[in-house]
């Protein structure tokens, strides 16, 4: 099973690439094929973010379903060719209709994150999962750290170089996986696909059912939209508050990605073997909290690279409470489960940049009567508190495990 597991870790690698990758050559691609100034720009990538991530909203719950339905391997499969085709659309645009034609089937196949982790509850028996859903998080840390380097470097060749690279990397992903991966959805697991609950709304409804489940998605929803304050502002506020240029943001976030990456794919298997799923929860989010206020208030550089580590330490929160959530599901709704935290998590990163963007404007303000460029991060470590408080105060300690389904 090491092999399957490979390439779904590779799938989600290539998708957080595919986000990243795009990074250093979306404001000259944006100009090429919109004209006008760099403002003009920046409203016309925000418009093609917002569409990718509605997508991904609308759509990540009907792909889970569909992978509870017909199985993990073809949605996956189908998935990454979508996907391929995206970059090739993507590289080849010239129109600004087409590029969201680019993004939107992006959005679509943006959905694997959820049949991938599904996948993951499939193989994993129940105590493991905390620890797989890490090596979930981590290879999309991996990717996500990976994307702006690669697209750097294949932007010397061309603004539309990267997207073919992007392409390449998927396809190849998909010919192995046609070879080697598995399904593992089998007869007992199954359950026909209902449209009236293939969609957040009706994931919400069914999944809120289970025991203490709707606090558990309600904290995830804020654990999610405080950890988008960083690809929300950082850059922003790098410069805005320590005058940083391109390489100290690369580099700063070089360091988040890795460190993230490390904890959850391997230092969550340490932090587990001495507490629970919730106590890692709770270190997880209380690490967080330490960093977010650490960065709003800090006022050397010295200390944002100390605080870098404790803050992507944090990151083991995450994994652990999917783990918490995936053992309290049926085991034929782990895809419904995992296609309603992506679409939260899409719901998450628009809602953040909106609002995280605008305190920070204010707060740099002329009239604003407190400086505060970090504002942003003090409103995210809110948000967390109010998590850890859900997890800690309103959440069972424990909960029995299914072996039927609904």
């Amino acid at each position: 099973m090491k092999l399957p597991i490979l390439v779904v870790l590779m799938t989600v690698m290539i998708d957080a690439i595919g986000i990243g990758i795009i990074i250093p050559v979306f404001p000259t691609l944006m100009l090429e094929v919109g004209g006008g100034t760099i403002a003009n720009a920046a409203l016309w990538g925000g418009s093609l973010a917002a569409a990718f991530s509605i997508m991904q909203l609308l759509c990540s719950p009907t792909v889970g379903n569909l992978s509870d339905r017909f199985g993990r391997r073809p949605v996956l499969l189908i998935s990454l060719l979508v996907m391929g085709i995206d970059y090739i659309i993507m590289g080849i645009a010239h129109t600004m209709w087409l590029l969201f034609l680019g993004r939107i089937l992006g959005g679509i196949a943006a959905s694997t994150p959820a049949t991938a982790t599904a996948f993951m509850a499939d193989v994993s028996r129940s105590g493991e999962k905390a620890m797989n859903f890490g090596l979930i998080s981590a290879a999309f840390g991996i990717g996500f750290t990976l994307g702006p380097l690669i697209g750097a470097f294949f932007a010397e060749f061309g603004t539309r170089t990267p997207f073919y690279a992007a392409a390449v990397l998927t396809f190849a992903n998909l010919i192995l996986g046609c070879f080697v991966l598995p399904e593992t959805v089998t007869d007992r697991l199954r359950r026909r696909f209902e449209w009236h609950r293939a969609n957040p709304v009706g994931g919400l409804v069914f999944l809120g059912r289970l025991p203490g489940m709707t606090t558990l998605l309600l904290g995830f929803l804020l654990y999610q939209i405080a950890f988008a304050v960083y690809p929300a502002i950082w850059s922003f506020w790098g410069i805005e508050r320590f005058g940083w240029d391109a390489r100290m943001i690369a580099l700063s976030l070089v360091l988040y990605g890795a460190t993230t990456a490390l904890m959850q794919g391997w230092g969550i298997r340490l932090v587990l073997r001495c507490l629970s799923e919730r106590q890692t929860v709770i270190l997880g989010i209380a690490l967080e909290i330490i960093g977010l206020v650490g960065f709003a208030l800090a006022d050397s550089e010295w200390l944002i690279f100390v605080l870098i580590p404790v803050s992507s330490s944090g990151s083991i929160a995450l994994p652990a409470l999917q783990g918490i959530m995936s053992r309290r599901a049926y085991p034929n709704q782990q895809g419904e489960l995992q296609g309603l935290c992506t679409s939260l998590t899409s719901l998450a990163y628009v809602i953040a940049p909106l609002t995280m963007t605008a305190i920070f404007s204010f707060f740099i303000s002329d009239t604003v009567p407190l400086y505060l460029p970090g504002a942003p991060f003090l409103l995210a470590a809110f948000l967390a508190f109010i998590c850890l408080y859900l997890i800690t105060f309103r959440v069972p300690e424990r909960s029995r495990h299914h072996q039927g389904g609904m």
